[in-house]
């Protein structure tokens, strides 16, 4: 099934370690310490500052790809300070000098400097560089924690007075309540309105977070699970909808659903983010079965059927941990791909889609066909499609993961 953001998620699917996510946040740290660490520019103006991926280098030009979608050509001098820094550094004390020719392109950069003559260019005063492989490292980490340590599931009740968010965190056929605790030192983000990317999450409040928002936390839990001490949330508005497909449009990338919990069609845009899967109907009958309260069928020699041991992780489609919950990213993730075009009207359809906007229309996050069985095991079809959102944010960090892509 389903589990982000994070290739995505909270995915909370934690995709691209090299862009805004992960890496913004942690070059956030890095800027600030510059701006202490760094004696001021000589010029009166203010020095400009960027932050980007490189993308070429030539002589002592570097061509950096910013963040905001700007190219721009950096000019490094022999008095520019070049400092190499480690995913997660809160300073500067421990980078390590580092010399232009040991810079590569795919290489994050963060660089101080003043406008030059040219065009968009910058003289760099100060460079910190993160290195590609040492992002990646950081984001398959991040990944892994999420997976080991993390929750995710749909919002009941936001206590602010507490700071106490409680999270129905639903399996198959089943919820369970989980009280999310914050601290001052809790870092809070959100999804953009219209947004399926975890790199997307700004910083955020706890009063942002209202009752049906999908929620993914990370932190220590208690002993029988029932509290989370959270280090990190991503949150936010995201629609749950099992429903028949009306009609498609490739050419404009676009779906319309008839949503069988309110009987109207809604049309859906479909991006290169978006996750279109088919459920095997094999696990779509042993899904059905579950939301009916069923048994796995046992084999001749009376034991659960080999293809869904005990702990419900179907063995060969991804699985999970050995007595644990499945891992339904991966699950997700080796199930074959669908395109537009092969989802023909009247195919039933659940998916996860962003909440989208007066101006813009809701955009396919998760879509997940042959789900025929398991709308037919559950008469109610919204909680049915809720199935997929608590494994939707994750995918990161967070996959969210973590770093970049929930």
């Amino acid at each position: 099934m389903v589990e982000t953001c994070h290739k995505r998620h909270l995915r909370l699917r934690f995709r691209r370690a090299a862009c805004s996510g992960l890496a913004g946040l942690l070059f956030i740290a890095v800027l600030t310490a510059l701006a202490q660490d760094q004696p001021a520019a000589a010029s009166s103006a203010t020095p400009a500052r960027a932050v980007g991926t490189v993308k070429g280098i030539a002589g002592n030009t570097i061509t950096l790809t910013t963040d905001a979608g700007t190219v721009l050509n950096l000019i490094v001098q022999d008095s520019t300070r070049i400092l190499l820094a480690a995913p997660g550094q809160k300073d500067l004390r421990d980078a390590t000098p580092l010399q232009l020719s040991d810079i590569h392109v795919g290489d994050r950069m963060l660089v101080r400097g003043k406008p030059g003559s040219k065009g968009q260019s910058l003289v760099a005063l100060s460079v910190v560089v993160m290195r590609e492989a040492d992002i990646a490292a950081r984001q398959e980490h991040d990944r892994e924690d999420w997976r080991k340590r993390g929750i995710g599931g749909l919002v009941k009740a936001v206590d602010l007075g507490q700071g106490t968010i409680t999270v129905s965190v639903t399996s198959f056929g089943a919820s369970k309540a989980v009280d999310v605790k914050t601290s001052k030192s809790t870092i809070v983000r959100h999804y953009a309105p219209d947004s399926v990317k975890f790199d997307d999450a700004k910083p955020g409040t706890l009063d942002q977070i209202k009752p049906g928002d999908q929620l993914r936390a990370r932190g220590t839990r208690s002993a029988d699970g029932s509290q989370l001490n959270a280090e990190e949330i991503v949150s936010g508005t995201f629609r749950n909808i099992a429903g028949t497909v009306i009609s498609t449009d490739a050419a404009n990338r676009t779906i319309s659903v008839k949503d069988l919990a309110t009987r109207q069609a809604v049309m859906l845009r479909i991006n290169d983010d978006s996750q279109l899967r088919n459920l095997p109907p094999m696990m779509a009958e042993r899904i059905a079965r579950r939301l009916k309260g069923e048994s796995q069928p046992a084999s001749e020699n009376g034991n659960v059927h080999p293809a869904m041991p005990a702990s419900g992780s179907p063995e060969g489609v991804g699985g999970g941990r050995a007595g644990g919950p499945p891992d339904f990213q991966q699950m997700l993730n080796r199930m074959p791909a669908v395109s537009l075009a092969e989802l023909q009207k009247g195919s039933a359809v659940m998916l996860v889609a962003t909440e989208g906007s007066s101006s813009s229309p809701p955009t396919a996050i998760t879509l997940l066909s042959g789900v025929e069985p398991i709308l037919t095991a559950s008469p109610d079809s919204s909680r049915a499609a809720m199935l997929l959102s608590p494994w939707n944010l994750s995918g990161t960090g967070g996959e969210a993961a973590l770093g970049t892509n929930p």
